[in-house]
């Protein structure tokens, strides 16, 4: 299967589902549409990362209009499709709902529990019913009109749109070396150290958790 990886920025790609895709055979092709524009249509699946732009600055990074419409035709034509974070928030106003500043910025682990409807999903469904969640965010997105909440914590953290379209907030895909290139400035609520820490104690079962729920939306797409 061909799964395209969009990206926006060098420091947030799809990391450790590389493996995953790589371990199950999977042809997996990168495009920065920052600089290669326009996504290609023809993958079999789509996974779109994040990155330190935001929904509303479209002034400064004019791309964010080619990804909504890329969003758009993928959605439309059943290509099955993972949100990460800025993917999520892109999905999100790409089909109507709101996104804006967070209540506070997100940093680190964060309970997480699944809505009845997400316990039952068939990509989120495979997380536990209640879990911590890695955040990296100050901004989030809220539930576009005729789509499902799978799963709640400080701020909305997943949705399904239709049958083939998923959004996390949270980020199931990280690796440590990456993630901490996200907080080497003081402007975030956790410090680098604190940061260090919690990896240290929860990231080998969160990558657990990664593995299987990227294993799972790749089941999907093969359906």
């Amino acid at each position: 299967m061909k799964v395209l990886a969009v990206i926006h920025s060098d420091e947030a790609g799809p990391e450790l589902f590389t493996e995953v895709l790589a371990e199950d055979g999977h042809e997996l092709v990168v495009w920065d549409i920052r600089t290669q524009g326009s996504p290609p249509q023809d993958a079999d699946a789509v996974m779109v990362f994040g990155g330190d732009q935001n929904v509303g600055e479209e002034v400064e990074h004019p791309w964010l209009h080619e990804e909504y419409d890329a969003l758009r035709r993928w959605v439309d034509g059943g290509t099955p499709l993972l949100g990460v974070c800025l993917g999520g928030q892109t999905l999100a106003h790409a089909f109507g709902a709101t996104v804006g500043r967070a209540p506070e910025t997100l940093a680190g682990f964060y309970e997480t529990t699944l809505t009845d409807a997400g316990a039952a999903d068939p990509v989120v469904g495979v997380l536990p019913r209640r879990f911590e969640a890695f955040n990296a965010n100050a901004f989030t997105f809220e539930t576009p009109p005729g789509a499902t909440p799978l799963a709640e914590g400080p701020v909305l953290q997943a949705f399904r749109i239709g049958d083939n379209a998923w959004a996390l907030q949270f980020h199931p895909e990280i690796r440590r070396e990456h993630v901490l290139t996200w907080f080497e400035d003081d402007t975030t609520p956790r410090t680098p150290e604190e940061i260090s820490a919690q990896l240290d104690e929860k990231l080998e079962r969160w990558q657990e958790l990664g593995r299987r729920l990227c294993r799972a939306f790749l089941a999907q797409a093969e359906l």
